[in-house]
């Protein structure tokens, strides 16, 4: 394993990659210049803010990639999977050798050290998939090192005496090259295991939030954990005092040593009164006002008034604001489980304790009956506050295709199963299954938005008769969990909804193909191949941009289905030539097994070999309009060597056909005839009156 030191040599980086041990063994001696000595030696004299020489001569030890510099600028070479957590601001040595100590206790920790300034303490923990293998790709390495350092911060951070400093783990987070004889090394620390995240943590998801644990102290404050239920009991008893000692005592200055007394006893009172403990009083009041004042006079004033008071926890220091908010969110939590579904844009819910096991969308009946309920446990909750809390960042985000595919099995047995369930459609296509299997990992690539800048433009469709299952088996590509995100049913005539699609829908089904009218070619055309959508959604009043996660299949009785002239290399026709079988489908070694290939850089896409291939399987199903049957019973392309020909414009070759044929072609274009010409590749000149094509007659005109 290897890691990255980068220096900066009067503004121009160098980096140079070294083994991780030999970074490790440097890192327990010193050189002869001492420059991690001069820098805490400097440290003492210096201000917070200044910027130390010293520091600057020291390397910057890049622990999670090695990177190199190109003419493009740094570019990874290689990932580790290396987290940093940071102990800093520590008091002393003391400090120091303690959270080290504590780390070590730790069997995931694989190196902890002191930092350069002698105040810190940088832990590392290695991470890797459950396949013991790592991403390769910087996207992909930028969301797992994001979702590790997460990972890492909620396992240390209770084992730890100090606060872990919040760092943005980026790949190329660095300490500085530091000097610790005492460090702590296990070369075989407990790896860490974490599945492939689908894309960069950002609100707290549905499934973070079922995972977490409840505080007992939320009895306090529910909803809120004990530190912050005690600071904002502490905080509302606080403000209390000093608007209630104000009115009483105008002229005291409740910042003054003097004047403490009397502020102390008002706050010791309504703490008393909120129900928060007689030591968690105290120490909130020493952190808060301790200044000249002994302890134990803070603590002998808190221990008087809570001897003499009555009434323990009968009477909030919370406005009714504040309790009316924490009380609102506690039935909430108990009563109900809510989730914001990012695909259909709408808060579903699922009721505790009872046999309501799916979630469903919320209603007006159902935020109506909520607040009912509320009503009757004595909560004077309205409509208006139930919209507002479901409305609101209380209720945790979930993407149903990120769900499912982040809970796969994690192990692909090997089996070939998206070929294997290509070959249930009996046709006479041999690269059928091959043409499937790169289509199959298009769409769920997309679906995990490997690909960005282009979308899963390329089509299946199936072709045969009635009761041949293909309806059927485009549905059963869909797992059960997601069916509610496929449909069969789209309207192109009605663009902003169909634009709305791509977002709401994981697979489209155009059943019945041949059905859509030849205008709607160009839109199909466009949103085939359109990656991202910018809509305003309905009731909206800004146009947004979202995520597409549509790919399309098709179905049609007849085989004379594509008309559009400029080619069909969007298209993969299949002759359906028997019933397809359409057995049960092992759904989670099925997209495993997609999973797998994607992270192994399988290609997805179809490249010109695979386009050629579907060009000429796609000859039979192509349907040659009027004019150009016509044309090929009249008229050739003149061949190159050949002398006797005619130069025609595309309208009077189109007048000749028709007068010869005395059939009236209504439906063609001057346009598109000259279309059918370029794509027939006949011969032409460009002049000023137009383009000139050379024809030969095979048919002799009628006069």
């Amino acid at each position: 394993m290897k890691i990255t030191l980068m220096r900066d040599n009067d503004g121009a980086a160098t980096m140079r990659t070294l083994d991780i041990n030999l970074q490790i063994e440097a890192m327990k001696h010193e050189t002869k210049a001492q420059p991690v000595t001069n820098l805490r030696t400097s440290i003492r004299y210096a201000s917070p803010d200044y910027r130390l020489d010293e520091a600057k001569k020291l390397a910057n030890v890049i622990p999670a990639a090695t990177f190199r510099k190109t003419v493009n600028g740094i570019q990874m070479t290689g990932y580790n999977g290396i987290i940093q957590i940071e102990i800093n601001h520590l008091a002393n040595r003391a400090e120091v050798n303690r959270v080290k100590q504590e780390a070590a206790e730790l069997s995931q920790t694989f190196l902890a050290f002191m930092g350069s300034g002698g105040h810190s303490v940088k832990i590392w923990i290695r991470f890797t998939r459950p396949d013991q293998s790592l991403p390769q790709k910087r996207e992909e390495a930028e969301i797992f090192q994001a979702h590790a350092y997460r990972k890492a911060f909620s396992l240390y951070q209770p084992a730890l005496s100090y606060p872990i400093e919040l760092k943005n783990p980026t790949l190329e987070q660095s300490s500085r090259q530091t000097y610790d004889p005492e460090l702590y090394y296990n070369p075989d620390s407990t790896i860490v295991y974490m599945r492939q995240p689908l894309e960069m943590p950002s609100d707290t998801t549905y499934k973070e939030t079922v995972q977490a644990e409840t505080s007992p102290f939320k009895r306090l404050i529910p909803g809120y954990d004990s530190f912050d239920t005690l600071s904002a009991l502490f905080e509302a008893a606080l403000n209390k005092a000093y608007r209630s000692l104000s009115e009483l005592q105008p002229r005291v200055h409740t910042r003054s040593d003097e004047d403490l007394k009397p502020l102390l006893v008002q706050v010791a009172r309504y703490c008393f009164q909120a129900g928060i403990p007689e030591e968690e009083t105290a120490r909130w009041a020493i952190a808060h006002f301790y200044t000249q004042r002994k302890e134990y006079l803070v603590r002998q004033t808190v221990q008087n008034v809570y001897t003499s008071e009555k009434g323990f926890g009968k009477k909030s220091s919370l406005t009714a604001e504040q309790e009316l908010e924490f009380r609102t969110g506690e039935f909430m939590q108990r009563r109900y489980e809510f989730r914001y579904n990012t695909m259909t844009t709408a808060t579903e819910y699922r009721e505790r304790n009872t046999f309501c096991f799916c979630f469903r969308p919320l209603s007006s009946r159902i935020r109506n009956s909520i607040a009912m309920n509320a009503r009757l446990e004595g909560l004077n909750l309205w409509d208006r506050d139930v919209i507002r809390y479901l409305d609101s960042d209380r209720v945790p985000v979930f993407n149903p295709v990120e769900d499912f595919l982040f809970g796969l099995d994690i192990h692909w047995d090997g089996h070939d199963r998206i070929r294997e369930l290509a070959a249930r459609i009996p046709c006479n296509n041999p690269h059928w299954p091959d043409l499937f299997y790169r289509w199959f990992l298009n769409m769920v690539a997309h679906w995990r938005q490997i690909d960005r800048k282009y979308a899963n433009c390329t089509v299946p469709l199936l072709v045969g008769p009635q009761a041949y299952r293909k309806s059927t088996f485009c549905r059963s590509l869909i797992p059960p969990e997601l069916q509610a995100y496929y449909t069969d049913r789209i309207d192109f005539s009605n663009k902003r909804d169909a634009e709305l699609s791509l977002n709401r829908f994981l697979l489209i089904n155009m059943d019945e193909f041949d059905q859509n009218k030849a205008s709607q070619q160009a839109f199909l055309k466009h949103i085939l191949q359109k990656p991202i959508i910018n809509v305003r959604r309905p009731h909206g009043t800004a146009t947004q941009e979202m995520r597409r996660y549509a790919s399309f299949i098709g179905t049609s009785n007849h085989k004379d289905l594509l008309t559009d002239t400029s080619g069909s290399r969007r298209y993969i026709v299949i002759n359906v030539t028997g019933p397809i079988d359409c057995s049960p489908i092992d759904y989670e070694q099925l997209y495993t097994q997609a999973i797998h290939d994607l992270y192994r850089g399988e290609r997805y896409w179809f490249d010109t070999e695979d386009e050629k291939i579907i060009t000429e399987n796609n000859q039979e199903f192509q349907v040659m309009p009027v004019a150009e049957q016509l044309f090929h019973e009249y008229f050739r392309a003149a061949k190159e060597e050949e002398e006797e020909y005619e130069q025609l414009l595309a309208i009077e070759i189109l007048e000749q056909v028709q007068h010869d044929s005395k059939i009236r072609v209504s439906v063609c274009s001057i346009v598109e005839f000259g279309r059918i010409l370029q794509k027939n590749k006949v011969p032409s000149v460009h002049t000023k009156r137009g383009n000139f094509y050379k024809v030969v007659r095979i048919k002799p005109g009628r006069k």
